[in-house]
Protein backbone atom coordinates (compact mmCIF):
# COMPACT_ATOMS: atom_id res chain seq x y z
CA UNK A 1 0.00 0.00 0.00
CA UNK A 2 1.21 3.36 -1.30
CA UNK A 3 1.59 5.50 2.22
CA UNK A 4 2.56 9.52 2.41
CA UNK A 5 3.18 11.30 5.63
CA UNK A 6 4.75 13.86 4.48
CA UNK A 7 3.64 16.87 2.91
CA UNK A 8 2.15 20.53 2.41
CA UNK A 9 -0.20 22.72 1.11
CA UNK A 10 -1.54 25.89 0.49
CA UNK A 11 -2.44 26.48 4.41
CA UNK A 12 1.90 26.45 4.67
CA UNK A 13 4.28 26.69 2.03
CA UNK A 14 3.09 23.96 -0.47
CA UNK A 15 1.49 25.35 -4.19
CA UNK A 16 -1.31 23.24 -4.07
CA UNK A 17 -4.99 23.37 -2.21
CA UNK A 18 -5.53 20.23 0.29
CA UNK A 19 -8.12 19.10 -2.04
CA UNK A 20 -5.70 19.42 -5.12
CA UNK A 21 -2.95 17.53 -3.27
CA UNK A 22 -5.17 14.56 -2.13
CA UNK A 23 -6.39 14.03 -5.82
CA UNK A 24 -3.12 14.58 -6.91
CA UNK A 25 -1.83 12.23 -3.94
CA UNK A 26 -5.14 9.59 -5.27
CA UNK A 27 -3.87 9.78 -8.88
CA UNK A 28 -0.18 9.03 -7.59
CA UNK A 29 -1.34 5.76 -6.13
CA UNK A 30 -1.40 6.72 -2.42
CA UNK A 31 -3.90 5.06 -0.11
CA UNK A 32 -3.32 6.14 3.25
CA UNK A 33 -2.14 9.77 3.50
CA UNK A 34 -1.59 12.54 6.25
CA UNK A 35 -1.40 16.35 5.27
CA UNK A 36 1.64 17.90 7.65
CA UNK A 37 1.76 21.69 7.10
CA UNK A 38 3.67 23.62 9.37
CA UNK A 39 2.26 24.73 12.48
CA UNK A 40 -1.46 24.84 10.77
CA UNK A 41 -4.38 22.53 10.86
CA UNK A 42 -5.81 24.60 8.50
CA UNK A 43 -5.54 22.61 5.63
CA UNK A 44 -6.73 19.30 7.10
CA UNK A 45 -10.82 19.40 7.07
CA UNK A 46 -10.64 20.02 3.39
CA UNK A 47 -8.15 17.36 2.76
CA UNK A 48 -9.85 14.66 5.03
CA UNK A 49 -13.19 15.43 3.33
CA UNK A 50 -11.61 15.10 -0.30
CA UNK A 51 -9.52 11.69 0.89
CA UNK A 52 -12.78 10.09 2.88
CA UNK A 53 -14.70 11.33 -0.83
CA UNK A 54 -11.86 9.05 -2.97
CA UNK A 55 -11.99 6.16 -0.17
CA UNK A 56 -8.39 6.52 1.17
CA UNK A 57 -6.75 6.45 4.58
CA UNK A 58 -6.54 9.72 6.13
CA UNK A 59 -4.45 10.53 8.91
CA UNK A 60 -4.85 14.05 10.74
CA UNK A 61 -1.08 15.31 10.47
CA UNK A 62 1.12 18.86 11.30
CA UNK A 63 4.60 19.25 11.23
CA UNK A 64 5.62 21.45 14.07
CA UNK A 65 8.69 23.81 14.57
CA UNK A 66 10.74 23.84 17.80
CA UNK A 67 14.08 24.18 18.90
CA UNK A 68 17.02 21.79 20.28
CA UNK A 69 20.72 22.77 20.64
CA UNK A 70 20.37 25.89 19.69
CA UNK A 71 18.50 24.04 16.32
CA UNK A 72 15.51 24.79 15.04
CA UNK A 73 14.04 21.26 14.54
CA UNK A 74 10.93 19.87 13.12
CA UNK A 75 8.57 16.96 14.19
CA UNK A 76 5.69 15.38 12.80
CA UNK A 77 2.58 14.45 14.80
CA UNK A 78 0.12 12.10 13.72
CA UNK A 79 -3.70 10.53 14.67
CA UNK A 80 -4.65 13.17 17.05
CA UNK A 81 -8.25 14.97 17.14
CA UNK A 82 -8.31 18.11 15.54
CA UNK A 83 -9.84 19.93 18.53
CA UNK A 84 -7.34 18.43 20.86
CA UNK A 85 -7.02 21.67 23.39
CA UNK A 86 -3.25 20.93 23.99
CA UNK A 87 -2.45 21.12 19.98
CA UNK A 88 -4.80 23.85 19.10
CA UNK A 89 -3.60 26.02 21.92
CA UNK A 90 0.50 25.48 20.73
CA UNK A 91 -0.61 25.81 16.81
CA UNK A 92 -2.18 29.54 18.13
CA UNK A 93 1.14 30.50 19.37
CA UNK A 94 3.09 29.24 16.48
CA UNK A 95 0.79 31.46 14.43
CA UNK A 96 1.22 34.56 15.82
CA UNK A 97 5.27 33.91 16.06
CA UNK A 98 4.85 32.99 12.38
CA UNK A 99 3.76 36.63 11.58
CA UNK A 100 6.10 38.11 13.48
CA UNK A 101 9.05 36.13 11.81
CA UNK A 102 7.46 37.14 8.44
CA UNK A 103 7.46 40.91 9.65
CA UNK A 104 10.88 40.82 10.77
CA UNK A 105 11.84 39.43 7.47
CA UNK A 106 10.01 41.99 5.42
CA UNK A 107 11.51 44.68 7.50
CA UNK A 108 15.08 43.13 6.92
CA UNK A 109 14.20 43.39 3.21
CA UNK A 110 13.26 46.58 2.84
CA UNK A 111 16.65 47.81 5.12
CA UNK A 112 18.06 46.63 2.21
CA UNK A 113 16.60 48.30 -0.69
CA UNK A 114 13.75 45.74 -1.25
CA UNK A 115 10.53 46.97 -0.23
CA UNK A 116 6.94 45.88 0.08
CA UNK A 117 8.11 42.38 0.47
CA UNK A 118 5.67 41.42 3.24
CA UNK A 119 2.69 42.64 0.76
CA UNK A 120 4.08 40.95 -2.18
CA UNK A 121 4.70 37.76 -0.44
CA UNK A 122 1.06 37.52 0.91
CA UNK A 123 -0.63 38.44 -2.44
CA UNK A 124 1.65 35.35 -3.62
CA UNK A 125 0.42 33.10 -0.92
CA UNK A 126 -3.32 34.02 -1.38
CA UNK A 127 -3.01 33.55 -5.25
CA UNK A 128 -2.30 29.83 -4.53
CA UNK A 129 -5.18 29.41 -2.02
CA UNK A 130 -6.65 31.92 0.56
CA UNK A 131 -4.45 30.80 3.65
CA UNK A 132 -4.82 32.71 6.94
CA UNK A 133 -1.10 32.00 8.16
CA UNK A 134 2.12 34.28 7.21
CA UNK A 135 3.66 33.88 4.30
CA UNK A 136 6.71 32.03 4.39
CA UNK A 137 10.29 32.07 2.82
CA UNK A 138 9.55 30.48 -0.56
CA UNK A 139 6.64 33.23 -0.62
CA UNK A 140 9.12 35.42 0.19
CA UNK A 141 11.56 34.15 -2.59
CA UNK A 142 9.02 34.31 -5.38
CA UNK A 143 8.41 38.10 -4.34
CA UNK A 144 12.16 38.78 -5.05
CA UNK A 145 12.00 37.16 -8.11
CA UNK A 146 8.76 38.47 -9.12
CA UNK A 147 9.96 42.13 -8.46
CA UNK A 148 13.61 41.46 -10.36
CA UNK A 149 16.31 41.12 -7.40
CA UNK A 150 16.73 38.04 -8.14
CA UNK A 151 16.77 35.95 -10.76
CA UNK A 152 15.38 32.52 -8.94
CA UNK A 153 14.40 31.43 -6.02
CA UNK A 154 17.38 29.53 -5.60
CA UNK A 155 19.24 33.05 -5.67
CA UNK A 156 16.94 34.66 -3.36
CA UNK A 157 17.73 31.68 -0.66
CA UNK A 158 21.40 31.64 -1.26
CA UNK A 159 22.05 35.75 -0.99
CA UNK A 160 18.87 36.73 1.14
CA UNK A 161 16.68 34.01 2.82
CA UNK A 162 18.69 31.03 3.07
CA UNK A 163 20.55 29.48 6.96
CA UNK A 164 22.17 32.49 7.85
CA UNK A 165 21.47 34.97 5.75
CA UNK A 166 19.66 38.09 6.23
CA UNK A 167 15.78 36.99 5.52
CA UNK A 168 16.97 33.93 8.30
CA UNK A 169 14.99 35.10 11.18
CA UNK A 170 15.30 32.90 14.03
CA UNK A 171 11.66 32.00 15.54
CA UNK A 172 11.86 31.29 19.41
CA UNK A 173 9.76 28.02 19.20
CA UNK A 174 9.16 25.98 21.97
CA UNK A 175 11.58 23.23 23.11
CA UNK A 176 11.41 19.89 21.36
CA UNK A 177 10.68 18.67 24.90
CA UNK A 178 7.20 20.60 25.32
CA UNK A 179 6.58 20.03 21.80
CA UNK A 180 6.66 16.54 21.91
CA UNK A 181 4.71 16.54 25.37
CA UNK A 182 1.90 18.88 23.22
CA UNK A 183 1.73 16.34 20.46
CA UNK A 184 1.46 13.62 23.38
CA UNK A 185 -1.04 15.16 25.43
CA UNK A 186 -3.06 15.74 21.95
CA UNK A 187 -3.21 11.75 21.39
CA UNK A 188 -0.60 12.01 19.03
CA UNK A 189 2.19 9.66 17.59
CA UNK A 190 5.19 11.71 16.80
CA UNK A 191 8.17 11.75 14.72
CA UNK A 192 11.30 13.21 13.68
CA UNK A 193 10.87 14.64 10.40
CA UNK A 194 13.75 14.39 8.09
CA UNK A 195 17.12 14.09 10.42
CA UNK A 196 19.34 14.13 7.77
CA UNK A 197 18.44 17.90 7.21
CA UNK A 198 20.06 19.14 10.52
CA UNK A 199 23.99 20.02 10.14
CA UNK A 200 24.93 17.37 12.61
CA UNK A 201 27.71 15.23 13.49
CA UNK A 202 26.61 12.05 14.27
CA UNK A 203 27.09 12.22 18.08
CA UNK A 204 25.02 15.06 18.13
CA UNK A 205 22.41 13.40 15.59
CA UNK A 206 22.66 10.27 18.46
CA UNK A 207 22.04 13.07 21.32
CA UNK A 208 19.15 14.70 19.77
CA UNK A 209 17.22 11.30 19.01
CA UNK A 210 18.30 10.14 22.33
CA UNK A 211 16.57 13.36 24.04
CA UNK A 212 14.01 13.22 21.51
CA UNK A 213 12.83 9.70 22.89
CA UNK A 214 13.31 10.68 26.57
CA UNK A 215 11.05 13.20 25.53
CA UNK A 216 8.52 10.40 24.55
CA UNK A 217 9.17 10.10 20.56
CA UNK A 218 7.47 7.47 18.48
CA UNK A 219 9.66 7.45 15.50
CA UNK A 220 11.70 9.03 13.00
CA UNK A 221 11.53 9.68 9.43
CA UNK A 222 14.21 7.68 7.54
CA UNK A 223 12.62 8.27 4.30
CA UNK A 224 12.02 11.66 3.44
CA UNK A 225 11.47 12.03 -0.38
CA UNK A 226 14.48 10.89 -2.65
CA UNK A 227 16.96 11.56 -0.66
CA UNK A 228 20.41 10.22 -0.90
CA UNK A 229 20.50 6.28 -0.22
CA UNK A 230 22.80 6.61 1.97
CA UNK A 231 20.98 8.35 4.49
CA UNK A 232 18.66 6.05 4.78
CA UNK A 233 20.87 3.89 5.47
CA UNK A 234 22.25 5.73 8.32
CA UNK A 235 18.85 6.94 9.68
CA UNK A 236 18.31 2.95 9.51
CA UNK A 237 21.22 1.57 11.32
CA UNK A 238 20.35 4.41 14.04
CA UNK A 239 16.34 2.99 14.29
CA UNK A 240 18.07 -0.10 14.55
CA UNK A 241 19.99 0.85 17.40
CA UNK A 242 17.22 2.80 19.27
CA UNK A 243 14.38 0.84 18.48
CA UNK A 244 12.18 3.27 17.05
CA UNK A 245 9.67 2.71 14.81
CA UNK A 246 9.87 4.62 11.09
CA UNK A 247 7.85 6.79 9.10
CA UNK A 248 8.14 7.65 5.71
CA UNK A 249 6.77 10.49 3.24
CA UNK A 250 7.87 12.72 -0.25
CA UNK A 251 7.62 15.90 1.70
CA UNK A 252 5.93 17.48 -1.42
CA UNK A 253 5.64 20.87 -1.80
CA UNK A 254 5.17 21.61 -5.38
CA UNK A 255 4.70 19.83 -8.58
CA UNK A 256 8.51 19.86 -10.37
CA UNK A 257 10.00 20.24 -6.81
CA UNK A 258 11.99 18.14 -4.12
CA UNK A 259 10.16 15.43 -4.80
CA UNK A 260 6.40 13.80 -6.34
CA UNK A 261 3.65 13.08 -4.16
CA UNK A 262 3.71 9.54 -3.14
CA UNK A 263 7.15 9.02 -4.21
CA UNK A 264 10.44 8.08 -2.09
CA UNK A 265 12.86 5.82 -1.69
CA UNK A 266 12.18 2.23 -0.48
CA UNK A 267 12.18 1.60 3.58
CA UNK A 268 14.06 -1.69 4.65
CA UNK A 269 11.69 -4.61 5.35
CA UNK A 270 12.61 -4.93 8.57
CA UNK A 271 11.89 -1.58 10.18
CA UNK A 272 8.52 -1.25 12.13
CA UNK A 273 6.14 1.42 10.34
CA UNK A 274 4.33 4.12 12.56
CA UNK A 275 1.71 4.08 10.12
CA UNK A 276 0.59 0.68 11.00
CA UNK A 277 -0.63 2.41 14.23
CA UNK A 278 -3.09 4.13 12.25
CA UNK A 279 -5.15 1.31 11.01
CA UNK A 280 -7.66 1.09 13.58
CA UNK A 281 -7.81 5.41 13.93
CA UNK A 282 -8.38 6.53 10.59
CA UNK A 283 -10.85 3.99 8.66
CA UNK A 284 -10.97 4.05 5.06
CA UNK A 285 -14.60 5.50 4.30
CA UNK A 286 -16.84 3.31 1.71
CA UNK A 287 -16.43 4.93 -1.95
Amino acid sequence: MNVDLHCHSTASDGALAPSALVARAYENGVRVLALTDHDTLEGLPEARDAALALGMQWVSGVEMSCTWGGATIHVLGYGFDLAAAPLVEAIEQLHHGRWLRAEEISRRLALKGMPGAMEGARAIQQALGDSGNAPARPHFADFLVNSGFVKDRAEAFRKWLGAGKLGDVKQHWPTLEDTVETLRQAGAWVSLAHPMHYDFTRSKRCKLIADYIQAGGHAIEVVNGMQPAEQVGSLSILAREFGLMVSAGSDFHAPGTWSEIGTYRPIPEDLPPLWCRFKHEQPIAAV
